[in-house]
């Protein structure tokens, strides 16, 4: 039983999280469903398609595929067009959901053949649940074990082709034995500032916002390179537009509603200027410890780490040394702070 103190606050939600927050109904609301719906990762899509078309030609399931890369660029949404483009059902469920092997053997036997199975966040799959899921994949098979002791028995459970699509931001762990079992690995990278307009374009017109092009400019700028935050501002931006009685979002608009949000025009908000200053102003700059920096921003490690760090990087304010963690010259600039700090 967890005991709560009555005067603890949630934690307030970060508008630039990639991680979805969202209800799912608004999520679901904006997911393209197609191929052609789906901006971007245009490789990763091309490559899709051919091994799509080579299946259903051969009338046979699609091998299992990987999708890894940052949070929020869509691993999920392409899983759904794989199962629509395949004509499947798909199964979704979550490496830290299968607690028991009997979870997996539930799930994997109420498929049919040519099915889809997605497994998110595979890398957090227990061992004992990866150790069955090798035979399934390799063998459509699994050997479940019946009793206790010397009466035990051992039966084979014949399953239907299906395909798993397993997804994860942590692609390093994976062990290697479910690594090598899947026949596509793909890597979904940030988007570029062109791609996200036309995201942003195509939800305007959806959620029936008038969304100027100077406006779709500066949201794209300010999204992270990532389509589940362009959405998720969008969405603040025309609240705050119906708020203050403004039919037509402009470039006014976004930048009093970004301001509002605490959001500058990289995207980046108080927890990302935190972390810099941190290391700026309290480390002179670095090299600093990874546990160091949490501890000084009260921050988890690992969100850091997963969360906070790759858009940094990715935007060039901020370097990974053997030594540590180091706030560029860009860094110093962004937050207009002199290249020689004093230490306090």
């Amino acid at each position: 039983m967890i005991v709560r103190n009555c005067d603890e606050k949630p934690a307030p939600e970060r508008i630039v999280s990639p991680l979805s927050t969202d209800g799912q109904v608004f999520e679901n609301k904006l997911r393209p469903s197609s191929f052609e719906e789906y901006v971007g990762q245009v490789k990763v899509k091309q490559n899709l398609r051919i091994s799509i078309e080579a299946a259903k030609k051969r009338k046979e399931p699609l091998e299992h595929i990987l999708l890894h890369g940052p949070a929020g660029l869509g691993k999920t949404t392409l899983a759904s067009i794989i199962a629509k483009e395949m004509g499947a059902n798909i199964k979704v469920t979550s490496g830290p959901a299968l607690e028991k092997q009997g979870d997996l053997a539930a799930i994997i036997s109420n498929l049919k053949d040519f099915d889809i199975l997605f497994i998110d966040e595979i890398h957090r799959i227990k061992p004992v649940i990866e150790e069955i899921l090798y035979s399934a994949m390799e063998d459509f098979g699994i050997d479940i074990v019946l009793g206790k002791g010397p009466s035990a028995k051992i039966i084979r459970l014949s399953l239907p082709r299906f395909t798993l699509i397993g997804a994860t931001t942590k692609v390093s762990m994976l062990s290697s034995p479910l690594r090598d079992r899947f026949g596509h690995n793909f890597r979904l990278d940030f988007y570029d500032e062109d791609e996200i307009k036309d995201i942003l374009k195509r939800s305007s017109g959806i959620l029936e916002c008038s969304l100027e092009e100077s406006a779709r400019a500066l949201l794209a700028k300010s999204s992270r390179q990532t389509p589940r935050i362009a959405n998720r501002l969008l969405k603040r931006v025309r609240d705050y537009a119906d708020y203050h009685k403004k039919s037509v979002i402009d470039k006014v608009v976004v930048i009093e509603a970004l301001k509002a949000l605490g959001i500058d025009f990289q995207g980046l908000d108080h927890v990302d200027r935190d972390i810099l200053k941190t290391i700026i102003q309290k480390f002179g700059g670095g090299p600093v410890g990874l546990n160091t920096i949490a501890a000084s921003t009260s921050e988890d490690q690992d969100t850091i780490e997963d969360i906070y760090e790759p858009y940094l990087i990715k935007l060039g304010f901020l370097d990974r040394t053997p030594r540590g963690r180091i706030a560029t010259p860009h860094a110093y600039e962004h937050l207009g702070i002199e290249k020689s700090p004093t230490l306090l």
